[in-house]
């Protein structure tokens, strides 16, 4: 059963929803009703692995920081980075996925915080950004290849393998997301053994001074800022399974903080022996140069396991973007900010018409370079990071005493402190985009911002059906109650 849906307009406790209403929804905290545990569950270490080809998925697209800051500064970036970046949004996320468990995710921290139009834009920039970077990855995948099989440089050829992997991956995820989790440990595992191998043949050969090379006057600063941003962001994207999670209070914090841990490594490893067992040439680490590396320092049988772990590795990050996307059309369809189509599921308890439309997506975007792919979704995703951060602040303000099952262990004023550098990080991504980029992020943004009014007017005239599940929290009614 479903019931029409009710405003995310925040409201003050007098008008909250009438005790008619409010019988159909449990506290946030309480047990899931059993309607939603007809399908198995995320544990931690397929969560992990998740998280892991959200955000990273190995070193490849790490070249381009080398090619334009030298070896100096891309090890630097991937050391300080974290810190300005990754572990606030890890940390935010980990507390509002777990004071949220459901699948809309950071949907729902914007429309609980400043009401169901900017929900929809939150959701409507961070999809849209979802299937910009879930384009990349056959991108990636077929330029690791291109040395092992040259048709694939361009054309028709290039074309038809784009498709080809897109509905082979697609289907996979059609399957079942227990499915895509324990398929991600393998291909993890796949992707990250070359990298150790390297490491050890590389040992004898390092050199640190190679470590410390760089030329301020040459360092490109737009695709260095935007390779970085681009290899740690998307902490945040776990949130939208964080309804398919078992024991989401424990399991999300855990598996965010094990996550972060290995795609560090993952970057810093590689980087430390490719700069450090061979004489710096910045030109040449562009895409797929890992596979070089390999070559020289371990012969032509490793060149080939690297460009397979790149296979498998974008693999990984494809799965796991469209499970993330997905689920977040579907989420968003349970709030009633979509029509209900959006929030049927398949036999196997995926959301059919969500991962139908972000591969649709994928397949149209896929004509973009990499560099384009990079900047556009970068641009977009900022826009939804700064409603978060606002959302994030907003919550601690007007809730204090919300059940978080997890919480960052800093008051309201600490909170506002940590968000500061990462804002500016945000801005300073969208200022140094491309023209082009702008123009094509604002009108993304124009779209979204005409698309919510007129989805309400079609709901109006019954053109389409919107409704909410009555098996969610009402968000407003419970936290207005702690």
């Amino acid at each position: 059963m479903q019931k029409q849906r009710n405003s995310f307009q925040l409201q003050t406790p007098s008008t909250i929803m009438d005790a008619n209403n409010a019988a159909d929804y449990s506290p946030i905290g309480s047990p899931p009703s059993p309607k939603l545990n007809n399908y198995r569950k995320v544990s931690i270490l397929p969560l992990v692995f998740l998280i892991f080809y959200e955000v990273s998925g190995g070193p490849f697209g790490v070249e381009d920081s080398v090619n334009a800051a030298g070896p100096l500064l891309a090890i630097l970036g991937f050391l300080v980075f974290p810190l300005v970046w990754s572990i606030p949004e890890a940390l935010i996320t980990a507390e509002l996925s777990t004071m949220f468990p459901e699948n809309g995710g950071y949907v729902v921290w914007v429309s609980s915080a400043l009401g169901p139009f900017w929900g929809f834009q939150q959701g409507w920039m961070k999809w849209l950004s979802g299937v910009i970077d879930n384009a990349l990855y056959p991108v990636l995948f077929l330029d690791y290849l291109k040395p092992a099989i040259p048709a694939l440089e361009d054309g028709f050829i290039r074309m038809v393998a784009v498709l080809v992997l897109t509905v082979m991956l697609t289907l996979l995820n059609y399957r079942g997301l227990t499915i895509v989790g324990w398929a991600a440990i393998l291909l993890g595992v796949i992707s990250l053994l070359p990298f150790l191998l390297m490491g050890v043949i590389a040992f004898p050969k390092l050199e640190p001074s190679r470590w410390l090379v760089v030329d301020f006057g040459k360092v490109n600063w737009t695709l260095y800022l935007n390779t970085l941003f681009w290899n740690l962001n998307y902490w945040d994207s776990i949130s939208t399974l964080a309804g398919e999670v078992e024991n989401p209070g424990k399991t999300l914090p855990k598996s965010l903080f094990y996550a972060l841990i290995l795609t560090i490594f993952s970057y810093l490893i590689p980087l430390l022996v490719g700069t450090g067992a061979l004489p710096v040439d910045q030109d040449r680490w562009t895409d797929g140069y890992f596979s070089e590396i390999a070559k020289v320092l371990g012969g032509v049988w490793l060149m080939y396991w690297v460009q397979a772990a790149s296979a498998v590795s974008n693999m990984g990050m494809f799965m796991a973007e469209m499970s993330s996307d997905s689920f977040q059309l579907l989420g968003m369809a349970e709030r009633g900010m979509l029509p209900e189509f959006f929030s049927k599921r398949s036999r196997y308890g995926t959301p059919s018409i969500g991962i139908l439309f972000s591969a649709s997506g994928v397949v149209l975007l896929s004509w973009m370079s990499f560099q384009e792919i990079v900047a556009a979704e970068n641009f977009l995703y900022c826009f939804g990071m700064i409603m978060e951060f606002v959302a994030f602040i907003k919550l601690r303000i007007d809730y204090p005493g919300a059940m978080r099952p997890f919480k960052i262990p800093l008051g309201t004023g600490g909170a506002v402190v940590m968000c500061i550098l990462p804002g500016l990080l945000l801005v300073v991504v969208m200022v140094i985009a491309p023209l082009k980029v702008m123009a094509i992020s604002a009108a993304a943004i124009v779209v979204g911002l005409g698309m919510h009014p007129c989805l309400q007017y079609a709901e109006r005239n019954h053109w389409l059906k919107f409704s909410k599940s009555s098996e969610l929290v009402d968000i407003h009614s419970s936290l207005t109650s702690v």
